[in-house]
This record gives structure tokens, sequence and C-alpha cells, in this order.
């Protein structure tokens, strides 16, 4: 057998959970999924080095935010090829840099800024209530 070919015959899903797992946990999950989906275990091998070689381009901290934003997008994922795309655009775009706010500060936050302009009416406006009358 060639050794291209042998090389082949070493993949298995434990080798690539264990992979992502050096990466990071939401990495390992991502795997996991991508694992699961397929009917055919060996059939999700090229998506699973399509996204761990990610890794090498950009770096394994940012795969590993990229994953957990992916994951945050999707609470029940079912990852495929164009999942994995989607986590390569994340890792393009840099939005895995971004600083995360939690949800409590944007919403206030939000909130203050929809005060600063004219035209925005309030809840009388769509309670019923005249202004004029």
């Amino acid at each position: 057998m060639p050794e291209k070919h042998r090389q082949y015959t070493q993949w298995n899903a434990e080798r690539f959970i264990k992979w992502a797992g050096d990466i990071g946990p939401f990495t390992e999950q991502v795997v996991k999924v991508i694992i699961s989906s397929r009917k055919v275990e060996q059939q999700s091998y090229k998506t699973c080095i399509a996204l761990l070689k990610l890794a090498d381009t950009y770096s394994a901290v940012r795969l590993e935010g990229a994953c957990e934003k992916a994951l945050c997008y999707h609470c029940c994922p079912s990852f495929i090829e164009p999942e994995v795309r989607s986590i390569n655009t994340i890792l393009k775009t840099g939005s895995d840099k971004r600083i995360k706010e939690p949800r409590s500060e944007s919403r206030e936050k939000q909130e203050k800024d929809t005060h600063q302009y004219a035209f925005t009416r309030g809840k009388n406006y769509y309670g019923g209530q005249n202004d004029g009358e």
C-alpha cells in the first residue's frame, strides 16, 4: 500500500477529537458534532481536517474563538461543510476578535442611544394615547 494511502488508515474519530481537544473545548464540541452528523463516520474526516487546518492559517486561539462564536449562533448545531465555511468567514472577517459585551450592558446602551434621536416615538405613541388631545 502506498505511503499516502496508509495515512488515511490511521484516521479515526478519537484522533480528530483529541486534536480538536488540544485546541480547545469549543473546537472539540464542533468536531464531535461534525462526526455525529454523518451516517458514515469516515465521511466527516475531510470536514474535520478542513476545520482543524484553519489553526495553521490563523491560530489555535482564533479558531477556538470562532468555534465558540459559531456555537453561540446555533443552539442545536448540526454542522456540515457550509458551517465550516461560516467558521472560516468568522476568521476571515476577524469577528472572533471583537470584544464581547454582556447582554444587559448592550441593551442599556441601545436604549440610551434611541433617546438621542428626535424621530423616536415612545410607548405613548404606540399605546394609542394622543399627545394633542
